[in-house]
C-alpha cells in the first residue's frame, strides 16, 4: 500500500515501470530510492491513474475505469474534465444520467449524435451535477425541449461555447433565457434553430453576451435586419457571424461595419 502523497520521482519511476514493464516489476527510481510496493491496480496513487488514463485516451476505457472500484471513480471524477460520448450509438442517454454524478469536474463534453438519443433527462442530470462546465456540444439533440436550456442556464452558468445545432424544438423565451444566466458565451450555434433563433432572442443576446465572438445562425429564417443589428451594437468582439438561409436579411446592414 503507498501511503501519502508521492514526489514526482516516484511518479515517473512507477510510471515506466507499469507502461514499459521490467520484468520483475520492481525497477529502481532515478532518484535512488527504493520502489514503493503496489499492492494492487487499486492501490495506485490517483496522480498516477491519471497519467494512465491521459495515456490511453479512450472515453470509453475511462468509463469502464470508473466502475471499477471507489478510488477510481473518485479519482477519475477529481480529474477528469474532458469526455466525449459521441462514439455512443445507442443508450446515450440512460448512459450520461449515470455518468454525470461521478464526473461532476468536467468542463469540455461532447455529445454530438449521428441518431438523436439524448433527452431532457440527460441534460437535467448535467446541470445538476457538472457546475464547471465550458463547452457543451449538444448538436443534433432532436429530441430535447426548453426543460433543457433552463437547466443548462440555472445549473451552467460558465458556458462559454455552446452548440446547439439542429435542437429545432427550442423557443426564442427559453434562449432568452439562457442568455440571460449564461453571460460568458463566446461561442454559440444554432444553425437550424428556426424556432429559437429570432429577434427577440438575438436582441437577449446582445444585452446579456457581451464576450461573443462566434455565432452561427444558418437556416434561421426568421432572423432580420433588425436581430443582426442588435448584435453589432451590443457583441462588439463579434468576429464569426454565419447568416446563410436567412432569407430575410436584405443586406442593408451598414450597422455591421461596427462589428
Amino acid at each position: 500500500m503507498v501511503s501519502g502523497r508521492p514526489v514526482n520521482e516516484d511518479l515517473d519511476a512507477w510510471f515506466r515501470s507499469l507502461m514499459l514493464s521490467t520484468g520483475n516489476g520492481r525497477g529502481q527510481p532515478e532518484s535512488g530510492g527504493a520502489m514503493p510496493t503496489l499492492s494492487g491496480w487499486k492501490d495506485l496513487p490517483i496522480e498516477l491513474l491519471l497519467r494512465i488514463m491521459s495515456v490511453v485516451g479512450d472515453d470509453r476505457m475511462l468509463i469502464v475505469a470508473s466502475g471499477v472500484c471507489t478510488g477510481w471513480r473518485d479519482a477519475l471524477g477529481w480529474g477528469l474534465t474532458n469526455l466525449s460520448l459521441s462514439w455512443c450509438q445507442q443508450n446515450m442517454n440512460n448512459l450520461m444520467i449515470s455518468l454525470a454524478h461521478k464526473f461532476s469536474k468536467l468542463q469540455v463534453l461532447a455529445l454530438r449524435q449521428i441518431i438523436p438519443q439524448l433527452e431532457d433527462s440527460a441534460v437535467e442530470a448535467i446541470a445538476n451535477y457538472c457546475h464547471d462546465l465550458r463547452e457543451l456540444d449538444l448538436s443534433r439533440s432532436f429530441r430535447l425541449s426548453d426543460r433543457s436550456l433552463y437547466a443548462l442556464a440555472n445549473g451552467c452558468p460558465w458556458l462559454t461555447r455552446l452548440n446547439i445545432s439542429g435542437c429545432s424544438n427550442f423557443s426564442d423565451t427559453a434562449l432568452t433565457y439562457l442568455s440571460y444566466h449564461c453571460k460568458n458565451l463566446k461561442c454559440l450555434n444554432l444553425c437550424g434553430c428556426g424556432k429559437a433563433a429570432t429577434d427577440r432572442a438575438l436582441q437577449a443576446i446582445a444585452h446579456n453576451c457581451s464576450q461573443l465572438q462566434s455565432l452561427n445562425l444558418g437556416w434561421c429564417e426568421d432572423v432580420t435586419d433588425k436581430g443582426v443589428i442588435s448584435l453589432a451594437s451590443g457583441c462588439p468582439d463579434l468576429r464569426a457571424l454565419d447568416m446563410c438561409g436567412c432569407v430575410l436579411i436584405t443586406g442593408n446592414l451598414q450597422y455591421l461595419y461596427m462589428i
